[in-house]
């Protein structure tokens, strides 16, 4: 049995539209000129906090951490209350978390974003009864990239941190889980700001249909389970 862990936005979910609409709202409140959603997906990794200030910059300004705090609490508010209004899971997420569930692997999510946050984003979209744990950046006091997230997110879920594999999307989580000592699996449809195949996962998936057989073919290289019937099984 192993502990998959999931980063959140960008592979899981596809969160951008209500966290780019979100920061457009705030800017254009405060001034400030929208981003168009498409340009702006790679600003998402990290917290929102880390997002804005991306944006800021990108707008070509030097912003203090008071600009950045201005604009910060507005976004959660109006953001808490919009969570899923465009947000969607991936396609066929739910068929591979039942799938990886059904061959007795515990499941957690692992992201930057608010814990309270995640929580609420994935209970609206019908997922966080799926996850043994739900932890985000003010669970433990630390955020990705720091591997003591990922462990005490896997030791939460019930799980050994030596037998663990995180699934994200980004370098951000690809350095997490390397300081871990846990393997990756990457999905190339998330957020990164390049090819998450130059970043030097274990596996890339392009659907999360791949992703139960990337887990055993993953399983199985780094003799993580002992099962082989599980290991034969590539579906």
């Amino acid at each position: 049995m192993l502990t998959i862990v999931f980063d959140l936005d960008g592979t899981l979910v596809d969160t951008a539209p209500d966290l780019i609409g979100t920061l457009n709202l705030i800017f254009t409140q405060h001034g400030l000129s929208a981003v168009p959603l498409e340009a702006s997906r790679p600003l998402i990794g990290g917290d929102a906090r880390a997002m804005i200030e991306r944006a800021l910059v990108a707008e070509g300004r030097n912003p203090s951490a008071a600009d950045v705090d201005a604009l910060y609490a507005p976004f959660i508010a109006h953001y808490a209350a919009r969570i899923a209004d465009r947000s969607r899971a991936y396609p066929q997420v739910e068929m591979a978390l039942d799938r990886l569930a059904e061959r007795g692997h515990q499941l957690a999510v692992c992201t930057n974003k608010l814990e309270w946050l995640s929580k609420r984003l994935l209970d609206t979209l019908h997922l966080a009864g799926r996850f043994a744990a739900i932890c985000g950046q003010d669970t433990f006091g630390v955020q990705k990239s720091d591997p003591e997230i990922f462990r005490q997110t896997v030791r939460r879920a019930g799980g050994d941190p030596k037998r663990a594999v995180m699934v994200g999307d980004s370098a951000t989580d690809l350095r997490t889980a390397r300081a871990a000592g846990a393997p990756v699996i990457a999905v190339d449809f998330g957020y990164a700001d390049v090819p998450v195949a130059t970043l030097g996962p274990d596996r890339v998936i392009s659907s999360f249909a791949a992703l139960p057989g990337a887990v055993a073919d993953l399983a199985s290289a780094k003799n993580m389970v002992d099962d082989q019937a599980f290991i034969g099984h590539k579906s």
